[in-house]
């Protein structure tokens, strides 16, 4: 099956030359300019990755990405020239998967590309992810065939993480993710349920680090390991 990647940019020449690259690499492709146009084409095609430029008329990309993630996990490669490092975070903290700056090298992004669509494909068949089953029905998680000994919060956790693997989540996306019913809790609660989780898998594998802090933004899984 041919992957599709969704070009939102609205300079021509630049969206012209990242198809031509994208389309020699054997990828479909969809573009689009105004950013408003970005979420229906995003349900009616089902892309298999978005290159999201940051500026765009309509609606800007930060906005866009904040959307989409609110209804799906397709990955997402941000592209701007704003370089400051705040704009990095934020685009992660968003739910992007990967981040570009302009100018760049229209083969660098084709590779970008490849690897994003890798990790979010293949991760799951490599590595002690393979040993790591989930029982969503008895909130049961087992590696190496050992039972971890999970909370339920514990569970959802690693079950949310490793279900979008890569992915950068902050405090804030995780307790929203956990508990939906609004509850007031410290952000901190978060540290403390991600520590107990590490040490859990740690105890059954004491080489597997499957839960990663990402300094200043927050957590992924990794399932590289």
């Amino acid at each position: 099956m041919i992957d599709t990647i969704l070009v939102v940019e609205d300079e021509p020449k630049l969206a012209r030359l990242l198809s031509n690259y994208l389309r020699q690499a054997g990828y479909d492709l969809h573009c689009v300019e105004n950013g408003l146009d970005v979420l229906p084409l995003v349900r009616e095609k089902m892309p298999s990755l978005i290159l999201l430029d940051l500026m765009l008329p309509g609606k800007n990309g930060m906005d866009i990405c904040k959307e989409i993630r609110s209804f799906s996990t397709v990955p997402i490669i941000m592209v701007t020239a704003r370089i400051e490092e705040i704009d990095r975070l934020l685009g992660l903290e968003l739910g992007a998967d990967d981040y570009i700056c302009k100018p760049f090298s229209p083969r660098e992004v084709v590779a970008r590309v490849r690897a994003v669509l890798r990790r979010s494909g293949n991760q799951q068949q490599s590595g002690v992810v393979s040993l790591l089953l989930l029982d969503e029905e008895r909130f049961q998680a087992t590696l190496h065939g050992r039972d971890l000994e999970l909370t339920v919060v514990e569970f959802q956790l690693l079950s949310f993480l490793s279900a979008n693997p890569g992915r950068i989540y902050n405090r804030n996306q995780l307790m929203d993710r956990i508990y939906p019913d609004q509850r007031v809790v410290s952000d901190r609660t978060i540290d403390s349920h991600i520590k107990n989780l590490r040490k859990k898998i740690s105890g059954v594998s004491p080489e597997t680090e499957l839960i990663q802090s990402v300094y200043g933004v927050g957590y992924k899984f990794d399932a590289n390991q």
